[in-house]
């Protein structure tokens, strides 16, 4: 006798920790270049990481 059953994958968790791991990083960067064009960038890697750890999170269900 066979059981089906569905399994997720913690991928979305996954994806989701990563970049928002990145994104505070990026945060760090921000704070540590504050009047320079190095706050820009790490603001700018802050918001577009911070959206992809929400996509990912939506994205893979988790």
């Amino acid at each position: 006798m066979t059981a089906t059953s569905a399994q997720g994958t913690d991928k979305g968790i996954g994806i989701a920790v990563l970049c928002a791991v990145v994104a505070a990083l990026g945060a760090m960067v921000m704070f540590v270049g504050a009047p320079d064009v190095t706050a820009a960038w790490g603001f700018a890697a802050a918001m577009v990481f911070g959206v992809l750890s929400v996509v990912g999170a939506h994205a893979y269900g988790a």
